[in-house]
């Protein structure tokens, strides 16, 4: 796969976006559907959560950039930036797995061909603008957190830590 990107800005943000591509899979790998839906009596965010969550952010991010509108398999759940719902029917880890190696390649060249121009353009939400850069940036920053959260709970729900290889 190229590392080549039309902005230089992008080159270090492409580069994280291709591990944390890796990163997530290894992440969910092998966690049991009961294990995803666990919140270990607390009211945390369960593994199914948050690789929904993070999904959905790959789907919405894209679909800005493109013009698409891409749904990953479980979009009511999260649409709308909705947080964890007790009584939320959330797919396995499998189904997550299924989409994030759908949209992750049609993602990855969006990124890779984002211009400074478009980088240097605004980012808006309701009551928040900022550019797209640093949305950009914010959101492998995010994709880091939670692949973290994920790794944390390999380990608190008794699986092997994530194999950085």
């Amino acid at each position: 796969m190229s590392n080549k990107t039309t902005s230089t800005r992008m080159e270090s943000l492409v580069k994280l976006y291709d591990l944390h591509t890796d990163y997530f899979l290894k992440a969910i790998e092998g966690i049991s559907e009961s294990d995803s839906l666990n919140r270990l009596n607390t009211k945390a965010n369960h593994p199914a959560w948050i690789a929904g969550s993070l999904l959905q952010q790959r789907f919405e991010m894209y679909n800005e950039l493109t013009g698409n509108k891409l749904k990953q398999t479980a979009d009511e759940l999260f649409k709308d930036y909705k947080g964890i719902q007790d009584d939320g029917d959330y797919p396995s880890l499998s189904v997550y797995a299924e989409d994030w190696k759908k949209i992750s390649p049609l993602f990855r060249k969006t990124c890779a061909e984002l211009t400074d121009e478009k980088l240097n353009t605004d980012f808006e939400m309701p009551d928040m603008k900022f550019p797209w850069y640093d949305m950009m940036t914010f959101m492998i920053y995010r994709e880091a957190n939670m692949i973290g959260q994920l790794a944390l709970w390999r380990r608190l729900l008794g699986y092997p830590a994530i194999k950085y290889d």
